[in-house]
């Protein structure tokens, strides 16, 4: 019978690519979500019952030991940027870390690959940061032979970086952002995706990765190359971090008034300190290249999936060109 792979948070961003590499190496694929409903969109990633969607809740033990049942490897993808109902930072990133790891030793899975974040930090002031931090001590100590992945900003088809700055272009002349001078290195989705079926099928050693792009800038340069790509011109404005931490206290007000209708995803408070602190891979890291893996550059996918946000969509190709024609 064909080996099988858990994939927590398995439907989100990352998780989805991890999944499709999966089914393509010949695996069955088990997608631990809390809504199984919302993931059959990836049962055609493989032949007819390759990919499965299960219910889990990384809060309970018993539900992540169903999940993990009989899985000969597991991939820990969940996370959140910003905490919302029950769905908050130390029980999602540290105690749900703790739990998929411990339970997957106690099982007896082969393999562990746990995602966290460049910038994972015990010390940092954002509870984001250290509950990530605190997330992969927990996995090193219950399962010392787990690949842990820290990623840069990640792009693709589906992201919430260059997607979501992209559509604010359409509200108007301003581009705000925080932080405009802070490093980034932006790391392709599926290289990510590789670097997981390395940790999976066991060809990559245990430890820390930090993965990022072949591409490092500042806040401010990636959004002039997102102009650039989607063909618009809008005044990009480094907002204070005074003029930051009064609006994201606005938008926390807000949320809390409206007893929860109104949920925060814009700017919180909590996000600021890593939006002012270089997100970069540290020296003498390991990194992609010793996976084995050649980082893909932005330049070669962005245009393939920000087109929709120029202002001619698909015919802006046509429009540039009719404007060469002599009459």
């Amino acid at each position: 019978m064909a080996k099988l792979v858990t994939i927590y948070g398995g439907s989100g961003f990352v998780g989805r690519y991890i999944a499709r590499r999966m089914a393509k190496e010949g695996w069955r694929v088990r997608v631990a979500v809390r809504r199984p409903n919302e993931a059959n969109f990836m049962r055609p990633y493989g032949a007819v019952g390759q990919v499965e969607p299960v219910f889990c809740n990384i809060r309970d033990d018993a539900s992540v030991r169903a999940a993990m049942a009989g899985a000969d490897a597991a991939v820990n993808c969940i996370g959140v940027l910003a905490p919302v109902g029950l769905n908050q930072f130390g029980p999602v990133q540290h105690m749900g870390a703790e739990r998929i790891a411990r339970i997957a030793a106690e099982e007896g899975v082969g393999q562990l690959v746990h995602l966290s974040a460049i910038g994972a930090g015990s010390n940092s002031s954002s509870d984001y940061s250290r509950t990530k931090a605190k997330g992969e001590a927990s996995v090193k100590q219950n399962f010392p032979g787990a690949v842990i992945l820290r990623p840069s900003i990640i792009f693709g088809p589906e992201d919430g970086f260059f997607n979501r700055f992209a559509r604010m272009t359409r509200l108007g002349p301003i581009l705000p952002v925080v932080g405009g001078r802070t490093r980034y290195q932006p790391v392709y989705v599926d290289d990510i995706a590789q670097a997981a079926v390395k940790g999976i099928l066991g060809q990559a050693k245990p430890g820390i990765y930090e993965l990022g792009g072949p591409d490092t800038e500042t806040f401010k340069e990636l959004m002039n190359r997102m102009l650039q790509v989607i063909q618009r011109r809008r005044l990009i404005f480094d907002m204070p971090v005074w003029m930051a931490r009064l609006m994201a206290g606005a938008f926390g007000v807000a949320q809390g008034l409206t007893l929860g209708l109104f949920t925060n995803t814009i700017l919180t408070r909590d996000q600021i300190p890593n939006l002012m602190k270089d997100n970069v891979v540290s020296k003498g890291a390991k990194t992609l290249t010793d996976l084995g893996i050649e980082p893909t550059p932005m330049a070669s996918v962005l245009a393939d999936y920000l087109w929709p946000y120029r202002p001619s969509g698909q015919y802006a190709a046509i429009k540039n060109s009719a404007r060469n024609l002599r009459t």
